[in-house]
């Protein structure tokens, strides 16, 4: 798609600070932290289904302190694609596979741009399994059945903290900016 003297592919939306976001063709220089921790901050878990607004900012912030400190960077932006795609579902993402590979492109794109490897570590998916247990224990009626990538995952002894999203975007930012000494 040709906008302007730019050819891109696909079309673009307007993000928090203004950019234009090709979601279909992301960019380095388009990426920006401020963007990602406003759009979390906003953005329910669970797809708005938890007892208390919880949202993907203040998991993120969970996840980047329940996994090693070499790792906390990822876990901090591990979902960090959804401040550009939205939060879908993983029962009905399973069944987008162009959804995903479209998640999948941006998040190589984060990964290059804030300098992370490429792939999640092991231990941000197993941090991010914690935070799940600990979000079902203290945020979500008990389910009718087990689920079942919870088996033998232990929660977090400590509880959920639910955060504004004015909160939860300042406290976001801070643990980027701890982490990355920027």
């Amino acid at each position: 798609m040709k906008t302007g003297d730019i050819d891109r592919e696909g079309d673009w939306f307007q993000t928090f600070t203004g950019r234009e976001f090709y979601i279909m063709d992301p960019r380095e220089s388009e990426i920006n932290i401020v963007d990602i921790a406003h759009a979390l901050s906003h953005m329910c878990r669970y797809n708005g289904h938890c007892q208390l607004f919880h949202s993907v900012a203040a998991h993120s912030i969970l996840v980047s302190r329940a996994c090693k400190p070499e790792n906390a960077l990822w876990g901090l932006l591990h979902d960090a694609s959804e401040a550009y795609t939205g939060d879908m579902v993983s029962p009905l993402k399973r069944y987008m596979p162009q959804f995903q590979a479209v998640e999948d492109k941006l998040m190589s794109v984060i990964c290059s741009k804030f300098g992370l490897p490429q792939g999640m570590p092991e231990d941000v998916r197993y941090a991010d399994l914690v935070v799940l247990a600990t979000e079902f224990r203290d945020l979500m009626v008990r389910p009718p059945r087990e689920v079942e990538v919870l088996k033998n995952t232990r929660a977090l002894s400590e509880s959920i903290f639910i955060l504004e999203p004015h909160e939860a975007n300042k406290r976001f930012l801070d643990r980027f900016y701890e982490l990355t000494g920027e």
